[in-house]
């Protein structure tokens, strides 16, 4: 016999054996739903007169399965605390929970690619929610335009037209679930090889792989992105080339979009921290240049947090309808809520503020991990890349003990050989070093265990 009760705000489905007697059939019915969690630990159960009302059984007899399951360990009861399920210690028939990212957080996290999502904006971004929920017509809720939500395309349209020097209009941005989704929608999309940086981030290169896309190197030197050999599309960071932290240099910068306007091919700009400079004048986008040439890729992965899921693609106006296409059929549109509020966000200049503040953290952040690798250079330490972002190369000699060191001291940072297309042909070594991630109270401490590592 199923059943269902509603009460206090809790819907249960219970499954009540009437073969077994009706208390019998409660308490097997309540220890299974305890067991496999559907009845989580603290959850309140409803007073026994109205769980027998609900379920059509005497008072007495509720009150007796709840006895024996109290007498069990399965419940609590306190008086004016009702019957809650009590925490029960993990049974070792039962299934352990997956294990994510978050599982394994280091003693010491200086993994590159991250911002402090500690400093997330939650006061602000609690407002924008409010006031844009309270603004947006209903069928904003329902499924909408692929291209995401026009109050965010007009708003980003503004903003990287100011910050970065991007020439968009609304209807050639297309806002994705991160820069992830983005670069795979423009794989789809491209038919041919794309070159990608080499040194380059490898998720990225298997997210084109992935697509069906063949992947050749694009030499990185100390000038940037060289120009791409015979390809369909290239894949750049000009503002700050990860993982060596080389800006694009300006006749390089020529030199691609005259090889696209020249091939016809697709440059892809991948504008994953163009917000943070320090020691010189921010480079424009590449886009600006060149936009029906370009493709301009940018994320609020590191100004707000990874968690956000919103990117953004500035697309040359012949390509517009073919990633619309690709994104209705990968995941329709992009949640709504988000793109209201960052939008809100933009529009109110808080988006700005708060990267104006996270500049000056980052700044200073950057300014402590250089001082320590200054008195590191007699072993052998140099670093690249420090005048923006929230990472710096730093070469080193012998690369293989200084990431068994950083595993013995609990260090988590990124190994340079894995980014290379073909590590046995790599030209330099070293780790990559991320200064974003750690919250202010424990970043004095993972840099004293990084000195260790690197001495």
């Amino acid at each position: 016999m199923s059943q269902t009760w509603a009460t206090s705000g809790v819907d249960l489905h219970l499954d009540l054996d009437p073969a077994t007697g009706r208390r019998t059939g409660l308490e097997h019915a309540l220890r299974d739903a305890i067991r496999a969690v559907r009845l989580a630990p603290g959850a309140r159960l409803p007073a026994t007169r109205r769980l027998a009302v609900e379920l059509g059984l005497a008072r007495n007899t509720v009150a007796a399965a709840y006895d024996q399951l109290v007498a069990e360990g399965y419940l609590t009861a306190r008086r004016g605390a009702g019957t809650q399920v009590a925490p029960l210690p993990r049974h070792d028939h039962t299934t352990p929970a997956a294990t994510g990212p978050d599982d394994h957080t280091p003693l010491h996290d200086l993994r590159p690619g991250s911002p402090d999502v500690s400093a997330f904006p939650a006061t602000d971004w609690l407002r924008a929610t409010r006031r844009a929920l309270a603004a947006a017509p209903a069928r904003a809720h329902g499924y909408g335009d692929p291209r995401g939500r026009i109050e965010l395309r007009t708003a980003l349209a503004e903003y990287l037209g100011r910050t970065r020097g991007v020439q968009a209009t609304p209807d050639r941005i297309v806002i994705t679930s991160g820069y992830a989704q983005a670069l795979s929608l423009l794989a789809t999309v491209t038919d041919g090889p794309f070159a990608m940086e080499d040194p380059g981030l490898p998720f990225h290169r298997a997210v084109v792989a992935r697509a069906g896309r063949h992947v050749v190197p694009l030499p990185v030197d100390d000038f940037g992105a060289r120009t791409p050999p015979d390809v369909a599309a290239a894949v750049v960071t000009p503002a700050h080339q990860y993982p060596t932290g080389v800006p694009l240099h300006p006749t390089r910068r020529h030199a691609l979009t005259t090889w696209a306007r020249t091939t016809g091919a697709l440059l892809v700009e991948d504008d994953y921290d163009g917000e943070f400079r320090y020691d010189r004048q921010p480079l424009g986008a590449v886009q600006g240049t060149a936009p029906d040439h370009v493709a301009y890729a940018g994320s609020a992965s590191k100004t707000l947090a990874p968690g956000v899921r919103l990117g953004w693609l500035v697309l040359p106006a012949h390509r517009v309808d073919a990633v619309v296409d690709a994104k209705l059929h990968t995941d329709h549109h992009t949640e709504v809520i988000g793109q209201l509020a960052l939008a809100d966000l933009i529009t109110t200049h808080a988006y700005d503020r708060h990267i104006r503040a996270r500049r000056l953290r980052y700044r200073k952040r950057r300014d402590l991990l250089v001082r320590r690798l200054h008195h590191l250079a007699s072993h052998g330490v140099t670093t690249h890349g420090v005048s923006a972002g929230l990472h710096v190369l730093v070469e080193h000699p012998d690369e293989t003990a200084v990431t068994a060191r950083a595993a013995e001291h609990g260090v988590a940072l990124g190994a340079l050989a894995e980014h290379w297309h073909h590590p046995a042909a790599a030209t330099r070594h070293g780790v990559i070093v991320g200064y974003g991630s750690p919250p202010d109270h424990a970043y004095r401490a993972a840099l004293d265990a990084l000195a260790l590592v690197l001495a």
